[in-house]
């Protein structure tokens, strides 16, 4: 099979640091290569992979201070895919609703991956373009009011045996928060948890440009490099040990997440979670068996004062057989599957597919 993989330009695939829309791509397009699919990837050009990677600009975007426009390269970027269109037999979008427009124009299927949340503006693109496939990563990412033609649920997934499992956290104890320093990640959330329990934070994330007011005012007056302690982006390998070490990993979120590979990675070192109960986090966590789904951040702290009850082999088997590069992959395969054996309709002069039986 001739697949297109169309990635943000924000960041390099795989990234170096944090970036996890960028990891999936990576990791599913690598299995797709290794399974024989001729595979064609359009990412930033320092980007890492057994595919074919096509680009527009060198490196990725976010490291280039001379760019002052994401939005050009990112045409550039979907009119030299749309414009090759005849050579894929798919193509799968990762980059949201600017792909819809372009996906309209050529009779090549394009499906879409929806990994983020609809603003009020992305909602008349999305109506708009309702008929295309389209595939959440969570069931409660969904806007049913949206009718969009969703033809399938697939979980993002990790290679698991790419993360160190800790079977014990380190002693003394301490919590650990990974994420982007912003009001919605809920690191302020974290530091009151940990204050509440007297137990070290430690914390590693970026902070964009516009989280830096945020991080400034709510977040750097309580790092105090012992009980509260941030270490900045941290790479795969820190961060596995952050989470792995750590007693558990809080995920105090104040929206829908979507997904969350936090949670995930976290579990496959072997580090139960507590999360506030929003987004995904239900879909991601067996409550009670892989750490704890709170309401609020009074909930969190009594999760925490219990969390050594749960069981860390659990944790890492639940991410093994729910949330693994295989299963994903293997979603991902039953879809383009179903698009190219002709199991659709034509309804209108556009292109409509079935729903799926959801692959999770």
């Amino acid at each position: 099979m001739r697949i297109a993989q169309v990635a943000p330009l924000w960041e390099r695939v795989p990234p170096p640091a944090y970036g996890g829309i960028e990891l999936v791509v990576s990791l599913l397009t690598d299995e797709l290569v290794r399974r024989g699919h001729e595979v064609t990837l359009f990412a930033s050009g320092d980007s890492l992979s057994l595919a074919k990677i096509e680009s527009v600009h060198p490196r990725a975007i976010r490291l280039d201070p001379n760019v002052k426009e994401y939005s050009i390269y990112e045409m550039l970027q979907l009119s030299q895919v749309y414009q090759r269109a005849s050579e894929f037999d798919i193509i799968h979008s990762h980059v949201g609703h600017p792909a819809l427009p372009y996906a309209k124009l050529v009779k090549t299927p394009t499906v879409h991956t929806l990994h983020g949340i609809f603003t009020y503006d992305h909602e008349k693109i999305f109506t708009h373009a309702k008929e295309q496939p389209y595939i959440s990563i969570s069931h409660t990412q969904k806007e049913p009011r949206l009718g969009l033609n969703y033809v399938a649920n697939v979980y993002n997934g990790i290679d698991v045996d790419s993360h160190k499992f800790y079977p014990q956290p380190d002693r003394p104890p301490y919590l650990a928060f990974l994420g982007r320093m912003s009001p919605e990640k809920g690191p302020h959330h974290a530091i009151a948890i940990a204050k509440a329990v007297g137990l070290p934070l430690k914390m590693a994330g970026k902070v964009d440009a516009v989280d830096a007011e945020y991080f400034e005012t709510e977040i750097k007056p309580h790092i105090d490099g012992e009980q509260i302690q941030y270490s900045g982006e941290a790479n795969h390998i820190q961060k596995n040990q952050l989470m792995g070490r750590a007693l558990a990993t809080l995920f105090p979120i104040t929206w829908r997440e979507p997904f969350g590979l936090v949670m995930v990675e976290s579990m496959a070192a072997g580090t139960p979670v507590v999360a506030i109960n929003l987004g995904s986090t239900s879909e991601v966590i067996a409550d009670g068996k892989t750490g704890f789904l709170c309401n609020d951040v009074a909930e969190c702290v009594e999760a925490v004062k219990k969390i050594e009850k749960i069981d860390r082999q659990a944790c890492r088997e639940h991410i093994a057989n729910n949330f693994s590069v295989k299963q994903m992959t293997d979603g991902y395969e039953a879809v383009y599957q179903q698009i190219l054996t002709g199991r659709f309709e034509h309804q209108n002069g556009h292109l409509h597919i079935p729903v799926l039986s959801e692959t999770n």
